[in-house]
Order: structure tokens, then sequence, then C-alpha cells
């Protein structure tokens, strides 16, 4: 384990140096972290009680909630698509926080519950019964669906049709559970139930999910000298009221408890967790005394019930089987640890069967079997999940290594209060750790999938290419995977991907096909040698969006149209027909087809324009694209040179274009010729059409010919050639984290963050005096914006933020985007300055 980055506050929050006050901290699929911590406002006397959300890429970006919670929060949990975040705090209140305009720095509530004067102590989700297996066993598969196996799950509760149902379940200190539903039309259901008969307190609990849709809490009152007990949780909704039904299971009681030599030595159950919240039959239990720490994992097990001799000797019956019975059993504990301050564990969901175990082991594949915990000394230690044993350790700036034997002697302690973290959470793919410390600092730790042992990079890049490929399928952001991307591996995990991708059928292909491209443009940004392959990336997404966007206005001129949609016959016919005349090739399209009302196409002037500047450009620099085969500089444009499909989706485009054109000339791209009579659009086609010859998928590769080079050669001078307005240089912290120095950012100043390497993008950079461009409508903002605007944390896409367009088809396409971005980014809001 190596730090990336800390990023500190310009003024400490209440919560420093006092142990009393709780942090918590949790992470979301979608790269969204969120901690709380208690700020002091300008009356000393009043504190708030702050939520604070960033997105990893853009730490110093944070986002404040003054949650209005009236006590310290105890718990913060998001969903599993990582859009909602719900709070708990210590008098009963919980949350429910969305975004705002779907912006990852603008949240609102949406629902409130409230338990009064109640403390949280768990708080979940419920289980929408989607659960992914990783097969390590099959990470050489070349099906997707062989590495991540679909787990038959139901969900906690569903409505009509099978489709789960939305709320969560909270337990307090009080021994209630409390469930609350959204109900489709927003309404919120509550309702309350005890855990079992006899109602007790309860200091530490934790909730999972069985695969029978039923839910398993797992409650301590504190005292390691008391029974750990679990309930079976079921929830039903009955006559539009809904229903808790509670039933007690098997109990176990901590094993340092019944040692003689520990029975008074760690008087206090500190953490109770499950080791995934969809495995009820595992728990992880620590617990402490003033200086240290002791861990214990526990399996639930069926086992034989011993029948009494009386009934051994009467003669079998036939099919009669053994009576079973439930019950715990430890698995393994550690030794004599440093006090424990905080637990993380991995939300990898790893097969854990004898073969995944044993090829993980092989291959020192590490993600998904290790769990955190945090000392009060500053330091981490991961350990693997079943045996406990340690995988890595990293030292805080307040530990060090230790001499000697680490279980028996103690480190003297410094004066002063040390820095440990109070609140640890792993990644999604445990690449990474998150930890909040004593300080309300935030320290970014990368986690090396070996955990540090020595590989040979084949397999390294094998480990990285799996996580990867489980990002795609699952949808998770895959920023942490960056974090071990090192500028010499950019280019092998490209070829890597693609091929694996290739292997796919076609229908999981389409699913992926944008999926894929986003992925690799993350990826040829970390390397100067491939950032101009970035721009290429990007430009296709927005390529693909803009085709797909075109073929959706064709309607067919007869309703009870055959198989084939417009769309999908102008594909075909431009695939078949290979004439160089672009007349000729819409003399064989049904062109009623492509009868459209005026003002939508006029709206789409600006994309229709972005696609001819594009065409030029690319045409334009052909002759130096091919130089670039004899050595020199990759420009951005040559990743097109050899894509047969992008060169054939220009050719469809310039086709709809030119008989919209005979339709409304109005939208038709404007060009600079310095000729009266030049016909721009027939001389692109030309020129593009013989270059998608020599890149077509059904025959071998050619280089350019010599005459196709001469003509490009003198289209500069027959046309004028726009300056292509690339993706900006991405502001986040990925690119500056190739070194192996830690970065020191401050929450709130953007300017910190440059502290780094320059970035490969950097030659892409452009003048102050330069014209904004909005990425996503293609149309200039002007030199100094005065729009709101916001960008993507993935890509630095950037859009206007309100739409200056009234015209349904604009309107249309952005709404595509409401939510994310081309490359599937979330949006952040930027002020106009930064644009």
């Amino acid at each position: 384990m190596e730090l990336a980055y800390v990023c500190d506050w310009e003024k400490r929050p209440q919560n420093s140096h006092c142990p009393s006050i709780p942090l918590v901290c949790s992470w979301s699929c979608r790269n969204l972290l969120a901690f709380s911590t208690d700020m002091k406002g300008e009356d000393e006397d009043k504190v708030s009680h702050m939520i604070h959300i960033i997105d990893t890429e853009h730490p110093w970006d944070v986002y404040s909630i003054n949650s209005g919670h009236t006590e310290v929060i105890s718990c913060l949990e998001w969903d599993q698509s990582g859009s909602k975040l719900l709070s708990a705090d210590g008098d009963g209140q919980i949350k429910c926080w969305a975004m705002s305009d779907h912006l990852v720095n603008s949240w609102e509530c949406l629902h409130c519950s409230s338990l009064d004067g109640d403390p949280i102590v768990a708080l979940s989700w419920l289980h929408n019964g989607v659960k992914l297996a990783l097969h390590v066993e099959m990470s050489g598969s070349t099906n997707f669906g062989e590495k991540f196996s679909r787990v038959k799950f139901s969900p906690s509760l569903t409505l009509f049709g099978g489709k789960p149902m939305e709320g969560w379940l909270a337990v307090t200190v009080s021994g209630l559970v409390s469930v609350s539903l959204l109900k489709p039309g927003g309404a919120l259901l509550t309702a309350s139930e005890s855990l079992c008969r006899l109602r007790g307190r309860v200091a530490l609990a934790d909730i999972a999910f069985t695969g029978g849709g039923n839910i398993v809490v797992a409650a301590t009152d504190g005292s390691s000298s008391s029974p750990v007990q679990f309930y079976k949780v079921v929830v039903s909704v009955v006559s539009e009221k809904c229903r808790i039904d509670t039933e007690l299971l098997p109990s176990l009681f901590l094993r340092c408890t019944t040692d003689p030599l520990r029975r008074e030595k760690y008087p206090t159950v500190t953490h109770l967790k499950f080791l995934t919240r969809e495995n009820s039959e595992q728990v992880l239990l620590c617990a402490s005394h003033q200086s240290g720490s002791i861990v214990e994992c526990w399996s639930l097990r069926k086992e034989g019930l011993p029948v009494n001799n009386i009934f051994q000797h009467r003669s079998p019956v036939v099919g009669e089987k053994q009576p079973t019975i439930l019950k715990w059993r430890i698995l393994t504990t550690t030794s004599d640890l440093e006090r424990v301050s905080s637990i993380a564990l991995p939300k990898l969901p790893i097969s854990i069967s004898n073969t995944d175990l044993k090829v993980a082991s092989d291959t020192k594949f590490c993600p998904g079997l290790g769990l955190a915990l945090a000392f009060h000394d500053g330091s981490i230690q991961i350990l693997h999940r079943l045996s406990l044993h340690t995988m890595g350790v990293f030292y805080g700036s307040s530990s060090g290594p230790r001499t000697g034997d680490e279980s028996a002697i103690k480190r003297q302690r410094t004066g002063g209060p040390s820095i440990h973290f109070k609140a640890l959470q792993f990644s999604w793919t445990s690449l990474a750790l998150a930890g909040v410390d004593n300080h309300g600092k935030l320290h970014m730790l990368r986690v090396s999938p070996s955990m540090g042992q020595v590989l040979e990079m084949n397999t390294t890049l094998r480990h990285l290419l799996f996580l990867l490929e489980y990002c795609m399928v699952t949808g998770y952001d895959w920023w942490d995977v960056l974090l071990h991307v090192q500028p010499g591996m950019v280019h092998n995990l490209v070829e890597k991907l693609h091929e694996e991708y290739m292997r796919q059928n076609q229908a999981l292909q389409q699913v992926l096909a944008t999926r894929i491209v986003a992925v690799k443009a993350s990826l040829c940004k970390l390397s100067a040698a491939t950032a101009a392959r970035a721009c290429d990336f990007h430009a296709k997404l927005l390529l693909i969006a803009i085709s797909s966007t075109f073929k959706s206005l064709l309607r067919p001129h007869v309703l009870n149209t055959p198989d084939k949609s417009p769309g999908d016959r102008l594909t075909e016919i431009c695939a078949k027909n290979i004439d160089t005349d672009i007349d000729k090739v819409m003399i064989n399209l049904k062109t009623e087809e492509f009868v459209l009302d005026g003002p939508p196409l006029q709206s789409l002037q600006q994309l229709i324009q972005w696609v001819g500047d594009f065409v030029l450009y690319l045409l334009a620099n052909l002759p130096n694209q091919v130089s670039v085969l004899q050595g020199s500089l990759v420009r951005p444009g040559f990743g097109f040179m050899r894509d047969g499909a992008s060169l054939a989706m220009l050719r469809e485009m310039l086709v709809m274009i030119r008989i919209w054109g005979l339709l409304k000339p109005g939208c038709l791209p404007t060009f600079t010729a310095t000729s009266d009579n030049q016909d721009s659009m027939q001389l692109l086609f030309r020129l593009l059409t013989r270059l998608w010859l020599c890149s077509r998928e059904d025959g071998p590769p050619q280089d350019p010919d010599e005459s196709l080079i001469d003509e490009c050669c003198l289209l500069p001078s027959q046309l004028l050639v726009p300056g292509m307005d690339w993706l900006p240089l991405n502001d986040g912290v990925m690119v500056k984290l190739q070194g192996k120095t830690p970065l020191r950012l401050q929450f709130g100043k953007p300017s910190s963050a440059g502290g780094g390497s320059n970035g490969p993008l950097e030659i892409f950079t452009r003048s102050p005096s330069s014209q904004k461009m909005d990425h996503l409508r293609c149309v200039h903002m002007g030199v100094c914006p005065t729009e709101e605007s916001k960008a993507c944390t993935r890509c630095g896409c950037v859009t206007m933020l309100r739409s200056p367009n009234k015209t349904s088809a604009m309107k249309q396409w952005e709404q595509r985007w409401i939510k994310n971005c081309l490359c599937g980014g979330l949006w952040r809001r930027i002020p106009p300055m930064l644009t």
C-alpha cells in the first residue's frame, strides 16, 4: 500500500482529537465518496453536522451539506446504483439524499423518517436482487458470462411483476428495527418492530441479506461477555401497510471470553460486521480494551444433531436423514493487536470456492480477499478475509515499522494525540482505500492487486484487464483500477481489452460498445504516447451518439414495414454500394423515409456542421497521419485511418445530410471554398469512400494509395480546414498520480492540484484567448462564457447547464445526456471562469 494523495481542510473540523465523536464514510460504485464531520459555525456554541461529498478525481471540489441532523451522524449508506445516499443520526432521524439537476456537487433531501430519540446504530438499503460472482478460476476464459456469473438472489421486497421495491432498514439502540419503503408514487411507507420479544440495548449491529430475500441482523450490547444475537427479518406489504416479522437465530459467544487468560482482557465489542452484505453466514467481531484489540472470524455451519442411544438401534426408515442444526463455529482469530479504530471490508464479489481461492493464490490475485484494519497508532493492516493472516501493511505519519514481536510489543505513544483513521472504506474493486483521520483529513491509498508481491508484467496486465472487464460489465467506475496503470502498460491494455471485447457475442458487443470506448479513452490519457488516441476515442463517442440520433429521426414511409428499420437499410445499402459519387448512392434509397420538417433539421445544424468539419479535418490530415506510420508523432485522428466501422458511419451520415440538404438547404454544413462552383459534399464523400475502401472489415487493410494522399494534400487549397476543438486537458488528479510522491491537496482550492507532473495532454491545451466550446451541443460559447456550465468528472467534457434550444429535436439530444456524459461519467457544476 502507498499513499496517493491527502486532502486537508483550511478550517479544522470539530471532530479533531475527540474520540467520542464518530466519523463515518461511504464509497459508491460511481466513485463518489461521502463522509461526515462536525463543524463550528460563527456561533462557537453551535455545531453543524456536515456531510461532505466528493468525486475522487476532483477531491478538492467538495460539496458540503449542512445535513440538518440534530445529533452526530452515525451512518452513511449509498444505494447500489450510487445515485442516492442515506444518512442517520443519534436522534433517530434518517434522511435520503439525491443529486439536484444530476450534479455531483449539488444535493437535496428527498425523504425523511424519524424514530424520535432512538439513535440509529445500523442502516442499509433493501437488496435489489442483483448479485454477481467474480470467478478468478475463469479469468482466462474468452466469455464474460463465465468470468462474471449472475447469482440467483431474490430482492428483499418486490412490486407487482417482480420489480424490486426501493427502501431502507435501520436498527436502533433500543432493539427496534424500522423499515421505510419508497412507493412508486413517491410516498414513504414506514413500519417498526422489536427485534425480539424482550428488547435490550443494542450498541452495535450490522445487516446482511440472504438469497431467499430475507434479512439478517446481527446485534450486541457491546459487552464481550454477552452473546452476539442474530435475527431473521422478513418484510412484506399487506393491505397497503408494511409488515415486519422477526425470528431469533442461533447466537454466539466470543472465543476470547472463554479463554481464562483473556476473559477480562477485552471487555468491549467495538466492531461487528458481516464479511459481505450478501453473506449472512460469516461475521467479523473485534473486542478491545484501552490499548489493544483482538479480531475473530466466525462461520455459520449446518451440523448433524446427535441422536440418543435409545433411538440408534431402531431400524432406519427409507429416505430418513439425520436431523441437523445451524451452529456458529470460529474460523480463525488474530493474536493480540494494537487497538483497532476502524475496519473496511471488500466490496468485490469474488467467489471463494476452493478452486477460485487456489487460482487466486497461484496467480497472486488479491483484490476482494483482504479486509483492512486501521489502528490507533496510525497504521493499517490488510488481513486475509478467511485466515486473518497479514497481507499488507501501511504505516502512517505517526507510526513506523515495528521491531521484534509485533503481537507482544506495543509501541510507545508519543506526546499529544496521534493521527489515526476513524473511518475506512474500500473502493468497489478493492484497489484503493479511502480513510478519514481524526483531523478530518482525507487520505487516498493505492492497494496493489498483488499486495506488493513481484509479478511478471503479463500477469499484472491480466489482473488489471480482469478488473477493467468487470467494471465494463457492471457499469461501475474504473477510476481505482487506473491508479495502478503505468504509462508503459497503456498500449498493451487497450489492445488486449479490444481483443477480449471482439470475442463476445454480437448482442453483448452492442451493449458494451460505448463503454469500452470510454475505458480506452481513460487509459490513453495516462500516457503521452497515446494521448492523441484519447482524443480519437472521445470523438468516436460523439460520432456514435450523433449517428444514432440521426437514424432515430428516420421514419418508414409505410407503417407495416418489413423487419428492417430505415437506419438499418441505410447501413446495408451504403456497405454494399462502393460508389464514390454520393448522388448515385442516394438513388438506391427510399428518400421519402428521410423527409423531416424544417425546424428539426435546422436545429440539428450544429451537429451536422460538426460531422462535416470532422470529415474535412480527417481527410486534410491524412498525409500527416501516413507519416506517423514512419515514426512521426501520433496526431489526433490517427485512430480513424484503419477504423472501417467509424468511416462507414461517417459515409452514412454524409448521405443523410445530402438528402436533408435537398429538403432544407439551411441545414447543410458550411464550408469556405476557394471556388464558387465547388461541390464540397461531393468532394468529401469521394475522398472518404476511397479511404473507407482501404480499411473495410471484409477485406485486408491497405495503406492509402498515392493518388488519394495527393488529393488530400490539395484539400486545404480547396476548402478552409477548421481547427477541431478536442476535449480540454482533464484537470483531475489521475494524470498527476503517475509519480510515487503523494499529492498534498486542500478542500476548496483547485489550484492546489497543480503540484503534480505535467499531464500527457498538455500539447492539446489552448490559449486563454481562444473560443470556449460546448462539447455536447458543438457550439462556441465565446472567449469568456457567462453561462453556468457543467463538466464531466471523468473526461472533462464541458456543456452549458441550461439549454438555449427550444426545438424538440435538439431537446431530445440534450435529454440523452442529462444524467451522464457521453463517456458515462457524472456531471459537476463549474463556475464560468473554469470553462
